[in-house]
């Protein structure tokens, strides 16, 4: 079938129809996202039951998480191919049913094939509902419409450890991948009723290009992945997968450059709001899976709440994030989304720098008012940021915008992650240093004269007391210093609004949409 023209369109869904499709997406995005973080509390459970190490069980989150960068960023020509209904329908059936298989999986070896393939299935949902919302709805409700579905998004990672840890504290592990059943058969029957088909566009694959693309994520997210466990760049395996991974990149880029016909359209990477996009959405990813990689041990470790605790701790910021996500939502359109974008990263600054003033002995107050404060920033940065980044683009490449947007995100979660484990094992080491070389025979006296009697009868055992207490104290310092470099990152940003503009609504056209 011969490609729409970007200038014909059509009216968007009556009401009624808009909102049963909407749902619909939602409950898809919602699978998808809850499954990025839900797994990770039940990997202890899963580990004693499928007699897997410590080292081999963190595959079960690697092979879901490697399988889906590769798959991202074809969505655009998949969905161009089969058509976006028929492939959102496919990847939520397929979703669904690898997670049966995960919850019936009796080895690794299988537990790991089964959630690669959730992984491949998964990629394709968040980008199809993305481009779904945006085409069913007018332009005036793109901000609300963008406001949805970045509350699924936010909200997912945070309400996955949340009911992960219910799940496997009350059943156990299997539930929750069993969870996703009744979710994908209830939001298949309703897109298959409801989703209204596009229209299918003949273009070639370019395969090569999609090799070295995949080349390169899969080697960058095993290296990320896997870099602490080996200690980075002291083993082979993290050097060859650093390599490979610039090789198959610089390789890439030369030929998206140079190519008759690319896998993503040079004209897309040409729109300043939509590449100035794709920078924020990769620092929103730091934020946002970076501070969710922290918290939560921070509040295990350091104060000793349990998994639950810890997890309504941090919903406070989901809470945040709702309640900006509808704000912004009805604001985009008629208030400078650059303003609300700005806005969103002083608040995310704000928050962090908040975080850097934890004392080792707090209530839970200030972590309750840090993330409200941090929701409300991510919510303003996620809803007026999607818009900008689409408000110039054509309908007809949206599907791989939101693909590219969504590896962006991933992509700078992934790196942040790493950056900040890397950087609190690192200065947890540099803060027991520095606290150590205080504590002498002399100085333990002078903080308190009975300390050293108490100590000299227990010998060995004393300082081995001081020491785990020096550590713990090294350990919460590099905590803060991780929340000062994400701060420092918060406001590096702000310039990149410079850069964007107003959209000149070439995209507002619909594509053509066919009831067939």
């Amino acid at each position: 079938m011969a490609e729409t023209p970007a200038h014909i369109a059509t009216h968007p869904l009556p009401a009624g129809e808009r909102i049963i499709v909407t749902i619909g997406v939602m409950m898809a995005v919602l699978l998808q996202v809850l499954d990025t973080t839900i797994a990770n509390v039940a990997l202890p459970h899963m580990q004693a039951s499928l007699s897997a190490t410590q080292e081999s069980i963190n595959w079960v989150l690697t092979s879901y998480i490697v399988a889906s960068a590769i798959a991202l960023p074809i969505s655009g020509w998949l969905a161009d191919r089969v058509g976006r209904k028929r492939l959102l329908l496919i990847s939520v059936v397929g979703f669904t049913i690898a997670s049966m298989l995960c919850a019936m999986a009796t080895s690794l070896t299988e537990m790991v094939f089964f959630r690669g393939l959730q992984g491949i299935s998964g990629a394709f949902i968040v980008p199809l509902a993305q481009a779904t919302l945006f085409d069913i709805n007018p332009r005036e409700k793109h901000g609300q419409a963008m406001a949805l579905f970045g509350g699924g998004v936010m909200i997912g990672p945070i309400l996955g450890p949340v009911l992960g840890g219910w799940l496997t504290d009350n059943y156990n592990w299997r539930w929750v991948f069993l969870v996703n059943l009744p979710v994908g058969v209830l939001c298949t029957l309703v897109m298959l009723r409801f989703m209204p088909k596009t229209e299918k566009h003949r273009r070639p694959f370019d395969l090569f290009g999609f090799a070295l693309l995949a080349l390169a994520l899969g080697a960058l997210q095993m290296f990320l992945d896997r870099g602490e466990q080996k200690d980075w760049f002291e083993s082979w395996e993290i050097i060859v997968e650093a390599g490979l991974a610039i090789a198959a990149a610089w390789m890439f880029v030369v030929h998206i450059a140079t190519a008759k016909h690319p896998l993503f359209e040079r004209s897309m990477f040409a729109d300043r709001n939509f590449a100035t996009g794709l920078a924020f959405m990769a620092v929103t990813g730091v934020l946002l899976l970076a501070g969710l990689a922290l918290l939560p041990p921070l509040l295990q470790n350091m104060y000793g709440y349990s998994v639950l605790q810890s997890g309504f701790l941090t919903a406070p910021r989901g809470v945040g994030t709702l309640i900006s996500m509808l704000l912004a939502g009805r604001l985009t359109g008629k208030v400078d989304s650059r303003l609300l974008v700005g806005l969103g990263v002083v608040l995310m600054g704000a928050s962090l720098w908040m975080m850097t003033g934890f004392a080792i002995d707090q209530p839970s107050r200030p972590v309750i008012m840090s993330g409200v404060v941090q929701g409300l920033g991510l919510g303003l940065i996620f809803v007026p940021l999607q818009s900008l980044a689409f408000e110039t683009l054509v309908p007809r490449l949206r599907t791989t915008a939101a693909a590219l947007l969504n590896l962006s995100r991933n992509i700078g979660g992934s790196v942040g992650i790493s950056i900040v484990s890397a950087q609190l094992v690192r200065m947890t080491q540099v803060a027991h240093a520095d606290l150590a070389q205080h504590i002498t025979d002399q100085s333990i006296p002078s903080a308190d004269p009975t300390l050293l009697q108490t100590i000299a009868p227990q010998g060995a055992v004393a300082l081995a007391a001081i020491n785990a207490e020096v550590t713990r104290q090294a350990l919460f310092i590099a905590y803060l210093d991780d929340f000062k470099l994400m701060m420092i990152i918060t406001f590096a940003v702000l310039p990149l609004l410079l850069l964007m503009r107003r959209g000149k609504q070439v995209g507002t056209g619909q594509p053509h949409v066919a009831m067939d």
